[in-house]
């Protein structure tokens, strides 16, 4: 990766983190792109104290300014953009007869629209660069299978991210822009343990009870790593995938088995 730069939402912390970790190890220079300040910045200082190249610049990735103020800083810094993560994301658990017409649209208004912000502009840079790029795209298992009661807001997003993939595929491959997508199962990040540590949600949604059940259905009998979320995103933003696009890696510990 060295020579490369590349943008990473909501790299500061859990899934994002590992990525951000992995391809600034590689030798890319990583943005991190997060909407609390206070986080990108540590994170970015974290790689940076470890000899890698980073910066954050925070970002709402469902607001538009936002993005384009993203991508012209990345520009005016670096003059490229060659690879994009979307990794920002959110899963707040609601039931369908407890939930609101802006609790569904806060969901897909960063799930979804804030892929498909960061897309669009980031891949308006990369056709003007003419070298090509990558963009790999975090869904989950919940864009092939749900996982559970209370998130349909979430499991329509996902759904919507990993159809936005396959089609985006088809329309960039002529300019050499690969676009690929990693669904994640169940993860051992900080949001999971906050959750697993809150209350019942709306409906009667006991979280605890929710990801114990979740965690029976896994045949490796363990949740994974943001590092094992790292190292297929390094392995898609790397030349190991250079006959790949519109494809999906499933890394879930077999959950999808079951």
């Amino acid at each position: 990766m060295s020579g490369k730069v590349a943008i990473v939402t909501g790299g500061a912390i859990g899934i994002g983190w590992g990525i951000s970790y992995r391809l600034a190890e590689a030798g890319a220079t990583v943005v991190i792109a997060n909407r609390t300040k206070e986080e990108g910045i540590a994170a970015a200082d974290k790689l940076a104290k470890a000899g890698f190249k980073a910066i954050a610049i925070q970002t709402d990735i469902s607001d538009e300014k936002s993005v384009k103020n993203l991508v012209d800083t990345v520009i005016k810094k670096y003059k490229k953009i060659n690879i994009l993560v979307n990794n920002a994301g959110i899963y707040p658990i609601i039931p369908l007869l407890k939930m609101t017409l802006a609790d569904f649209d806060k969901v897909l208004d960063i799930n979804l629209k804030g892929t498909f912000l960061c897309t669009r502009h980031v891949a308006d840079q990369m056709i003007l660069q003419k070298a090509g790029g990558r963009i790999i795209n975090i869904t989950s298992v919940d864009a092939l299978h749900p996982s559970s009661v209370g998130l349909a807001h979430y499991d329509a997003s996902k759904h919507g991210v990993w159809g936005f993939t396959k089609n985006i595929a088809l329309e960039l491959a002529p300019h050499k822009i690969w676009v690929n997508a990693v669904a994640p199962g169940g993860i051992d990040t900080p949001g999971v343990r906050a959750f697993m540590g809150s209350v019942p949600a709306p409906g009667g949604v006991d979280p605890q009870q929710m990801l114990k059940g979740f965690l029976a259905n896994i045949p490796m009998a363990r949740f994974g790593e943001p590092d094992d979320i790292g190292k297929a995103v390094l392995f898609l933003a790397s030349d190991m995938s250079s006959y790949m696009t519109g494809s999906q890696i499933v890394i879930d510990g077999g959950v999808l088995l079951k």
